[in-house]
């Protein structure tokens, strides 16, 4: 299938479309966009910047991606916006490049952004996020793969969200969420593991073990954090790859990690 382009939308020279690429009524593309195969932009989305997009994604109308930073510390030059394949942004999401010069904005593969949720600077988001909608990240903010952010929810600058974990709706994020937990309240704190979520991606009770332990001598024990990595490295499963990710991403914590209930 050729490419699809409305009369009334906007592409300025020097944009590169992929091929099936559908621009609908009213879009607009910059000139130092570069949009992959089989993405389709709906009427009045827009791309701007130098924002290049994977393949068979799909942006909304009145979506803004790749458009300049928040940041008052902008001083000009052109940092961009990468994002990768089937990523889905709807109704007035909006993306922001990176601040400084030769800097990027990343986002991986298969994510999903709902109705005025919004990325800012310099963020770095891995694979398969959910980003329910009226939420938002602010800049420099890291969230690893299998996340699920609930409605409403804000996660402030600097702060990492781990690998499958979830924020209740409405939560505020003030520092680091390890993966595999639940983070909700504000501001947010650990509840539980993500139990329900972990069993859905098919870990085996092995691996649910693990992360069980990990959370348990990190919250629950009574240790000061200290003690906490201590018990923790000498675990009987210490070794297992769940159980090291987690004590890995606490220990390299430099905003603080969630306080436990």
């Amino acid at each position: 299938m050729a490419q699809q382009i409305h009369p009334t939308a906007i592409i300025e020279p020097g944009a590169q479309l992929g091929e099936d690429v559908i621009i609908g009524a009213y879009a607009f593309v910059g000139g130092k966009a570069v949009i992959g195969d089989g993405t389709v932009l709906h009427h009045h989305a827009n791309v701007e910047g130098r924002t290049t997009i994977g393949r068979q994604c799909e942006i909304f109308p009145f979506s803004c991606v790749g458009t300049k930073t928040h940041d008052l510390k902008y001083k000009g030059g052109e940092p961009g916006l990468v994002v990768g394949d089937r990523n889905v942004f709807r109704e007035y999401v909006s993306v922001h490049g990176a601040t400084n010069e030769a800097d990027y904005t990343r986002m991986g593969d298969d994510n999903v952004m709902l109705a005025y949720s919004h990325i800012a600077h310099d963020c770095i988001v891995g694979h398969h996020l959910v980003m329910s909608a009226q939420s938002a990240l602010a800049g420099h903010v890291v969230v690893e793969d299998h996340v699920n952010i609930g409605w409403g929810s804000g996660v402030h600058q600097f702060c990492r969200v781990g690998s499958h974990s979830m924020l209740g709706a409405m939560s505020k994020v003030v520092q680091d969420v390890p993966p595999y937990i639940i983070a909700d309240g504000n501001a947010a704190i650990a509840r539980s593991i993500n139990k329900v979520g972990l069993e859905r991606h098919e870990f085996t009770v092995e691996q649910l073990d693990a992360i069980k332990q990990a959370f348990r001598l990190f919250y629950r024990s009574g240790y000061n954090r200290t003690q906490a990595f201590e018990h923790m490295r000498q675990h009987k499963l210490a070794s297992a790859p769940e159980f090291q990710h987690f004590l890995n991403f606490v220990t390299k914590s430099e905003r603080g990690v969630v306080a436990g209930k």
